[in-house]
């Protein structure tokens, strides 16, 4: 279905809805702090991150959230279309200085809902080889 907005009619459980890898540095850690309101020194200081049990400076668990949704508001053709977001944090996203860690996200059609007119998504999320969102899932209605 790449480059043409699905319908409902024509989706199947298990779909394929695509792949994403999402490039996480710490200058973006800090613009999305600045973006977001939250300067928890956790997510731009190694020293402070360390100090605190982590392995190192981590990802904003809500950047990370936002950055895969990305995935299915452009398989959807509208973001607007997910009316639905849910997930569980299973581990930090950490950063490396200098470089970057990178989100891997693919989804698939877990359920339609032909009734309400809407499909749920399963994502599967890791970054290192490791899953960072647990029970990741979008809800999309469609046309």
């Amino acid at each position: 279905m790449t480059g043409a907005v699905p319908r409902l009619a024509e989706i199947a459980v298990g779909d394929d809805i695509g792949t994403r890898r999402i490039e996480v540095d710490r200058a973006r850690l800090v613009r999305y702090a600045g973006a977001s309101g939250d300067f928890n020194p956790i997510h731009w200081n190694e020293r402070v991150a360390v100090q605190v049990g982590l392995p190192g400076v981590i990802a904003h668990g809500m950047f990370t959230m936002g950055a895969v949704i990305g995935l299915v508001g452009d398989w959807a053709g509208d973001p607007g279309a997910v009316v639905d977001y849910q997930t569980r944090f299973a581990r930090p996203v950490v950063v490396p200085d200098p470089g970057s860690a990178f989100i891997e996200v693919s989804g698939a059609v877990g359920s339609v809902d032909a009734e309400s007119g809407t499909v749920r998504v399963d994502l599967v999320v890791t970054s290192g080889g490791s899953r960072v969102l647990a029970k990741c899932q979008a809800v999309v209605r469609l046309l």
